[in-house]
């Protein structure tokens, strides 16, 4: 891999295919170069990971409850009661209302993707195909350089 890289490729694998698995270098390093590289070319990041999404769908693309963790305590009334369900909007959709008139489109880039299951992958990689303007990037897992394959292939090899 050379050294300074322009990120030409990543972009414009991501703009034909729309999801792509990348394995990173476990020192790290590699991948903020190619989101900044992303942003140069007008995409929005959104940099999570995937532990702890629950329900990858609900969390992405619809109103969502969440339950906040009780720490061993009991509750005395104030702030969160037990089973208590705090709402949270959709976290692609108010991204998107949000994005600038100029950008191309909003980058979810997930990190620890290898956690996730097939059915979870496979529907962030129809995820583009529903909505256009969302580009995704899942790390897969790690290798000795950096490098990208369409996210629909990653499923055959997992």
């Amino acid at each position: 891999m050379a050294l300074i890289t322009t990120g030409n490729g990543l972009i414009r694998d991501l703009e034909k295919f729309g999801a792509l698995g990348v394995y990173v270098p476990l020192e790290g390093g590699y991948e903020g170069r190619y989101r900044r590289r992303l942003r140069a070319a007008g995409y929005i990041n959104l940099h999570i990971t995937a532990r702890g999404l629950g329900d990858v769908a609900a969390y992405l693309t619809r109103v969502h409850g969440v339950r906040p963790p009780h720490l061993g305590k009991k509750s005395t009334g104030s702030g969160a009661a037990v089973g208590e369900v705090y709402y949270l909007p959709p976290m692609i959709s108010s991204h998107l209302e949000q994005l600038p008139p100029k950008s191309k489109g909003l980058l979810l880039w997930i990190i620890e993707g290898h956690i996730l299951s097939d059915q979870e992958v496979e529907y962030l990689a129809n995820l583009p195909k529903l909505e256009p303007r969302v580009k995704v990037v899942i790390e897969r897992g790690g290798d000795r350089y950096f490098r990208w394959t369409p996210l629909e292939k990653t499923l055959l090899a997992s």
